[in-house]
Parts: structure tokens; C-alpha cells; sequence
């Protein structure tokens, strides 16, 4: 029977021992390493694509509502132009005009996304409607707009002026 490694050299057997488990050590040190920068890739992807999903909708909500500021500055011209078309004038070519330029904004601005608030006769929503009057009715129920003062409107879906409206309260 031949003799085994580690009876014919103990030092070189205890010395190759050493280098295995050192060698070992460092591939599972090397391995929880390589782990860690796997996870940190997986979540930096997922933060990057995150930030960039974030952005897109931003991008998008910006140019679908960038038109809104615009909207909310011309109302006050669109109120002019009602206001004017309520006022009787004897000169007919005037007022056709005036409301022809009114109607040309007013569809301008509805291909924008401009929806004028259907109010009177509808329940008063404080979220849509500022309340200018309140009157005690029975008449009609609790809490339902009796009047409009003032044209409400929406910009595709969002609010951007409410309606100033005349409420009706029940009297106690």
C-alpha cells in the first residue's frame, strides 16, 4: 500500500487545505458580490424605467392641458361677447356680427376642449358651483340651482372656472 498525501508531506497537505478554503472564501465573497450588484442593476432599471414612464405622462399632461392657462385667460372675452349679444341694438348688421365673432371663438375654443356646465335645474355641487345667492323656496328642492350668473367650464375634463349660481334652500 502506497502511502496517502497528506502521510508523505503533512505541511504541503495542511498548506493546500488552507489555499482551498482561502479560495473558497473569496468565489462565495465574489458571488455574494456579484449578487448585490445584480439587485442594484434590477432596481436602478426599475427606477430609470419608472423615470421615464413619470416623465412621458408628465409630457403628455402638459401638452394635453398647456392649452388650458390660454382658455382660462380668454373667458372673460367669451363672457364679453354674451353679455354684449343680450343687449338689444337697433343695428342688425352690428349684432350679426358680434355674433359671428362670439360663435367663431366659442367653437374655436370648444375644439380645444373647452364643455360648458349645464347648471340650472341640477343639484349645487360645491366642487363645480360657487353659490352668489341663496333663496328660501319650497318650490323646488333643497340645494338646486335656481340661476346662473355666470357661465361654469371645464378644459377636457378639468375644472377651470365654476359656475356662480343662485341656490335654492329650504326654509326652515
Amino acid at each position: 500500500m502506497s502511502p496517502s498525501p497528506e502521510e508523505k508531506d503533512p505541511a504541503s497537505y495542511t498548506d493546500l487545505n488552507a489555499q482551498v478554503a482561502a479560495l473558497t472564501a473569496e468565489r462565495d465573497r465574489l458571488a455574494a458580490d456579484k449578487a448585490e450588484l445584480y439587485d442594484r442593476l434590477l432596481r436602478r432599471q426599475a427606477d430609470f424605467d419608472n423615470f421615464r414612464k413619470r416623465t412621458e405622462r408628465d409630457r403628455s399632461d402638459f401638452l394635453q392641458y398647456a392649452g388650458m392657462e390660454f382658455v382660462r385667460e380668454i373667458l372673460p372675452v367669451l363672457d364679453d361677447f354674451e353679455r354684449a349679444l343680450k343687449v338689444e341694438s337697433a343695428d342688425t348688421r352690428y349684432t350679426k356680427g358680434v355674433e359671428l365673432i362670439y360663435s367663431r371663438l366659442y367653437e374655436a375654443l370648444k375644439k380645444m376642449g373647452l364643455e360648458p356646465m349645464d347648471t340650472v335645474g341640477k343639484k349645487f355641487d360645491p366642487n363645480l358651483h360657487q353659490a352668489v345667492e341663496r333663496v328660501q323656496t319650497d318650490d323646488v328642492p333643497d340645494q338646486t340651482i335656481l340661476e346662473e350668473f355666470q357661465k361654469g367650464y371645464n378644459f377636457k375634463g378639468r375644472l377651470v372656472r365654476p359656475a356662480m349660481v343662485k341656490v335654492a334652500v329650504k326654509s326652515s
